[in-house]
């Protein structure tokens, strides 16, 4: 179990310490179920009212909340963030392997930077270049030439193919791929012929990747995620495609061939994103969305279809089948008003 003192998490998290530096934290908890050793935080106003009942041995909260605690306070600027960097103070996740394992199948002329574990069954390809601290999770494949930056994990049955380069400090969960082929064929009188996909994937520092999520290699250029860049589980991202700094992707999110995503932009879970399109800088697309075409300005997109009683869809979805008629009534009837 990890120990930390109040103080050392003042410092952590540049919070402002009102009461005992000495005190021991050892977890992380929600606000109802923290009690002694715990560490609470308040981020959501309406939960204020709870403040004065809290059982934990400190509490982060900003300055306005202060009076209301009746425990230890450390007053910080945003509490959540606070949060973040307290729970990586006291993380106990494993790294993915521990050592090199015996049964690791590594080519002869694989360059390992110091301290690089691997774990078992694992295959590393030849031309390989693994840096400082990374960490390769058992059952994983690194294709040839593929480059690792250092302090990278890679946790079990990531398939990580040939020439792709993955940067520094990036974290990629169980049974992502990164590097496979796009979809790129031609058609020859009802015959599909591939085409070779003949990009990589480059992969910038600080980038973490969901479980189970795909991103494919470019066909010609090369598929690019940009650095501090989140992408959740159950992704889908083509050939091509262009994921600028600090953009934030939630699950289930298809993005087509092509198509350029700006910085700091965040897409909901379940979004559709058609190929060959320009999405601007801080652009949010909220869950559900339907992207058709390029967005060139700032600002928060929908178009998912809220829940609705069935009985009350099946009439919604009866009357879009109707718009066309409608419509058309419709102008005969500005027509007769216009004459």
């Amino acid at each position: 179990m990890p120990k930390i003192t109040l103080a050392e998490l003042a410092a952590i998290t540049g919070g402002e310490l009102y009461g005992d530096g000495e005190t021991v934290i050892t977890a992380v908890a929600a606000m109802d179920k923290a009690g002694e050793g715990d560490i609470t935080f308040l981020s959501n106003s309406k939960y204020r009212k709870h403040l004065s009942e809290c059982a934990a041995s400190a509490v982060m909260v900003k300055d306005t909340e202060r009076e209301l605690c009746t425990t230890n306070v450390l007053v910080v600027n945003d509490p959540y963030l606070a949060y973040a960097r307290v729970a990586q103070a006291l993380d106990t996740t494993p790294k993915p392997a521990e050592r090199v394992h015996s049964s690791a199948v590594i080519a002869d002329n694989v360059i390992l930077g110091e301290n690089v574990s691997i774990g078992a069954n694992a295959v590393i390809e030849s031309g390989v270049t693994l840096g400082d601290n990374v960490s390769i999770g058992a059952g994983c494949f690194i294709g040839k030439n593929a480059t690792i930056g250092a302090d990278t994990r890679l946790w079990a049955n990531v398939s990580i193919y040939h020439e792709v380069q993955l940067g520094e400090s990036c974290l990629i969960q169980a049974n992502t791929v990164i590097g496979s082929d796009g979809f790129g064929y031609a058609n020859d009188k009802g015959e599909w012929v591939k085409i070779p996909q003949v990009g990589t994937v480059r992969i910038g520092n600080r980038v973490e990747i969901g479980a189970g999520t795909t991103i494919d290699r470019g066909a010609l250029d090369d598929t690019v995620i940009e650095d501090n860049v989140i992408i959740d589980n159950q992704m889908q991202i083509a050939h091509n495609v262009h994921i600028g700094y600090g953009t934030a992707m939630a699950g289930g999110t298809i993005v087509a061939g092509s198509t350029k995503i700006g910085k700091y932009c965040i897409i909901g879970g379940g979004t559709v994103i058609n190929g060959h399109i320009e999405i601007a800088d801080g652009v949010t697309i909220t869950g559900m969305g339907m992207v058709m075409r390029g967005i060139d300005e700032k600002g928060m997109y929908s178009s998912g279809i809220p829940l609705q009683p069935n009985k009350e869809w099946r009439k919604t979805a009866a009357r879009v089948h109707r718009i066309d008629d409608m419509n058309k009534r419709l102008k005969a009837i500005e027509k007769k008003l216009e004459s």
